[in-house]
C-alpha cells in the first residue's frame, strides 16, 4: 500500500507538471477560444498560474480516488489540504522572490510551479501515510473543492481588481 501511494502521488506531480505546461498554452494554440479559458491559462497574472496547478490536480484526484480511496478514508480532506497549499504556496513564493530581487528571471518563476507541484504531492503523502485527522467531512471537503473550481472560472471572466488578478506584462485582468 506504501509503494503503491508513492508511485501515485509521484504520477500526480508528473501529471500536473506536464498538464500544467501544456495548459499555459492551451489558451493562444486555440485560438483564444472562450471554452478553452475555462481550464487553460489566460494570461501571465498569478491567479492563471495557479489555475495550471489547480485543474491537473483536481483532474488527477479523481483519478487517484479510483485507486486509493478504498485505502484512505480521508481523501477529499488529504486532497483540499494538498490544493490549499499549492493555491497558497504559488502567490508566496512569486511575490516574496520579487519582494527580494525586484524581478525574478523566468526560469525563476517556472520553477516556482514545479516545486509547489512537488510539495503538494509531498505533503499530501505524509497526510495520507500518517492517517490525517480531517477536521471536514469527505462531502464537505469535495464541495470545497469544486468551490475553488467555480472560482477559477468565474474569475477568468470576471477578475476582481486586485494585483493577484493583473497581468504584469499587459496590466489587464482576465481574458
Amino acid at each position: 500500500m506504501g509503494k503503491s501511494l508513492i508511485k501515485w502521488q509521484f504520477f500526480g506531480f508528473l501529471f500536473t507538471s506536464v498538464s500544467g505546461v501544456f495548459l499555459h498554452f492551451l489558451y493562444e494554440w486555440t485560438n483564444k477560444n472562450k471554452i478553452a479559458a475555462l481550464i487553460s491559462g489566460t494570461n501571465e497574472s498569478t491567479w492563471e498560474h495557479i489555475k495550471l496547478l489547480y485543474i491537473p490536480m483536481l483532474v488527477f484526484a479523481f483519478i487517484e480516488y479510483a485507486v486509493l480511496s478504498e485505502n484512505h478514508n480521508n481523501f477529499w480532506f488529504v486532497k483540499l489540504k494538498g490544493s490549499v497549499t499549492g493555491i497558497l504556496l504559488i502567490p508566496t513564493l512569486f511575490y516574496t522572490l520579487n519582494g527580494i530581487f525586484s524581478k525574478t528571471p523566468d526560469w525563476i518563476n517556472i520553477s516556482i510551479f514545479f516545486v509547489s507541484a512537488a510539495v503538494v504531492y509531498y505533503r499530501e503523502t505524509i497526510f495520507f501515510k500518517n492517517k490525517l485527522h480531517f477536521v471536514l467531512s469527505e462531502k464537505s471537503s469535495l464541495y470545497i473543492l469544486i468551490f475553488i473550481l467555480l472560482l477559477f472560472v468565474i474569475f477568468t471572466f470576471k477578475p476582481p481588481k486586485l494585483p493577484l488578478f493583473t497581468d504584469p506584462l499587459t496590466m489587464t485582468a482576465g481574458i
